[in-house]
């Protein structure tokens, strides 16, 4: 998935569209918005925007500033962004509630405990961050260590605490990236890192798979009727672990959620 491409805005938008209660805006004819029945969400994907993709944020008081934003840039894989926004949809009608802790749905490792469950090993240290990288060295993600001022995050995304990247150096010269500001729930960071983690091959148009990517994954066709233009295809990395004797990994501790104190405008 970290070399296969963007894929169909579709894959994001489609569950959206179905949302129940949730609203949505097309300005100047590409770019869509959508906000929450409670208000307190918006998603945007403005096309010709900076970062492109897809932008969401979080915020208790509906006119307030946003308590955490995240954003995903044009390149990101659809189903990243798919993982993070599905979970998101799910869990708003009580705040996440299933998701803390004595939730059914809470899950006390971090993403930085799944990932490393997954094989994914501590990168080479660099000062102020945290980095683990995939088995084939092609995805990885980012810690920054040391208390970040959350005013910092909301105006330019780089700066934020959590980082999703791929690409043939995913440390220094992505391909593409996710950032993850500070108050971000970390069960909707981790929903976005299991779905990159996944192994298996996504759905493609071939010619839309990154050229300078071609030489470092398998694509198959897709099963069933082709149409010529419209042919789909397979794409799946090539697995070949980086260093295979690496020990095992240093996890950071999992940093506990708890809900943002509210703000007034």
């Amino acid at each position: 998935m970290a070399l296969a491409g963007s894929g169909s805005s579709r894959t994001v938008s489609e569950p959206l569209d179905s949302a129940a209660g949730w609203s949505k805006v097309i300005a100047f004819g590409t770019d869509a918005y959508y906000t929450s029945p409670c208000q307190r969400v918006r998603i945007a994907n403005p096309v010709e925007g900076h970062y492109g993709g897809w932008t969401i944020t979080f915020t208790e008081d509906a006119l307030g500033v946003p308590d955490w934003i995240t954003t995903f840039d044009r390149d990101t894989p659809a189903e990243v962004v798919n993982a993070f926004t599905t979970t998101l949809v799910e869990g708003l009608g009580n705040t996440f509630r299933d998701r803390l802790q004595g939730g059914k749905h809470f899950a006390p490792s971090s993403p930085a405990a799944l990932l490393s469950e997954r094989d994914w090993q501590p990168a080479d240290r660099q000062p102020g961050a945290h980095y683990q990288l995939s088995p084939d060295g092609h995805a990885a993600y980012r810690i920054r260590l040391g208390r970040l001022h959350e005013y910092d995050e909301l105006m330019d995304p780089e700066l934020s605490t959590w980082r999703l990247s791929g690409g043939l150096d995913p440390l220094t010269a992505p391909t593409w990236q996710a950032y993850f500001s500070t108050s971000t729930p970390e069960h909707l960071i981790a929903a976005s890192a299991m779905a990159l983690a996944d192994p298996a091959p996504v759905s493609r148009f071939a010619p839309s798979i990154p050229d300078l990517h071609l030489p470092l994954v398998t694509v198959h066709p897709a099963p069933g009727p082709q149409q010529p233009r419209t042919a789909a295809a397979l794409a799946r990395s090539t697995w070949a672990p980086r260093n295979p004797n690496t020990a095992s990994p240093i996890v950071p501790a999992q940093v506990p959620y708890s809900a943002p104190p509210r703000r007034q405008r």
